[in-house]
């Protein structure tokens, strides 16, 4: 649906000055630029650590904004999306991080200049919104292998696709599959896994797929579990992600649900839109349908 707008209307540009590896100084020049001045009055502030958009787009929301855009990746998103959803106030996206799952489902341009006219042009849709143990989450969330390197990730100053390559290619001669509970809306699973992604969107950035169809607007989540495999097989599994074919591949198994509870014998790292955190054994996983309004092309 197109909003009209009769009086300008207030927009905070959230801005993450290391998504992607790249300074983001002179961004917010950019914007001024190709910003409609006649609809919109817009603030610029950028994050100095890790919550500090989570904070500033709470700040913002009580001061009476309208939009607030998070410049930045699925993160960053995260961070400004969850606010957002609270004050039921409306999210604009520019991908600026080093995969942009969340923004790539959405269409939205990497495009900086063309981001931004799409903000101008001010559709508005409603989106599904997930709550990993009580923390939102809007495109990924999930634990063993991906979950992990997160966490080593997290301590990488190389940010950026080619450190997360690198790192992944270090760390998966090592890692060890893990036994899973699931339960998804009341029926039991018993797995061993290298990986389970709960996807939101179908990728999780840089036109990785996961779950291909899956979809943010279908009131699902798609639990994605990555079976153990051989070493030898992960090109297969990367040519498989890379091609969008993870529905019909042995390698991958997907079940949707509403409701989903996941045991693991261990506390550990998990990874939330691919940001790493620590968590108990015990995972609830459940969907809000439609709960968040987005600026979409």
């Amino acid at each position: 649906m197109l909003y009209a707008l009769h009086t300008k209307t207030n927009i905070l540009f959230i801005i993450n000055p290391i998504s992607g590896g790249r300074g983001k100084l002179r961004i917010p020049d950019f914007i001024d630029k190709y910003l409609d001045k006649d609809r919109f009055s817009a603030n610029f502030v950028f994050t100095e650590y890790i919550g500090h958009a989570s904070e500033l787009a709470d700040e913002a929301a009580i001061k009476n904004f309208d939009v607030i855009v998070a410049a930045g990746g699925d993160g960053t998103i995260n961070e400004v999306a969850t606010k957002v959803l609270k004050h039921n106030i409306i999210l604009g996206v520019l991908p600026l991080g080093s995969g942009n799952g969340l923004a790539r489902f959405l269409t939205i341009p990497k495009n900086l200049r063309q981001a931004i006219l799409a903000i101008n042009a001010f559709k508005i849709d409603k989106i599904d919104t997930a709550v990993f143990n009580n923390k939102c989450f809007f495109n990924l969330a999930g634990m063993g292998f991906d979950a992990h390197l997160s966490s080593v990730f997290s301590g990488d100053k190389k940010r950026g696709l080619t450190g997360y390559i690198k790192l992944g290619l270090q760390e998966v001669f090592s890692y060890k599959a893990e036994e899973y509970l699931i339960n998804i809306d009341g029926k039991d699973y018993k797995r061993k896994a290298f990986a389970i992604s709960i996807a939101n969107s179908s990728q999780y950035g840089n036109d990785v797929y996961i779950s291909p169809n899956a979809s943010v607007q279908d009131g699902l989540l798609d639990v994605c579990i990555i079976k153990p495999f051989p070493i030898w097989k992960l090109p297969v599994l990367s040519y498989i992600m890379l091609k969008g074919t993870a529905e019909t591949s042995d390698m991958i198994e997907i079940i949707r649900g509403k409701n989903i509870k996941i045991t693991r014998k261990n506390p550990g790292p998990v990874h939330v839109d691919g940001e790493p955190l620590q968590m108990d054994a015990e995972i609830e996983i459940s969907i809000n349908p439609l709960s968040l309004k987005v600026i979409i092309p």
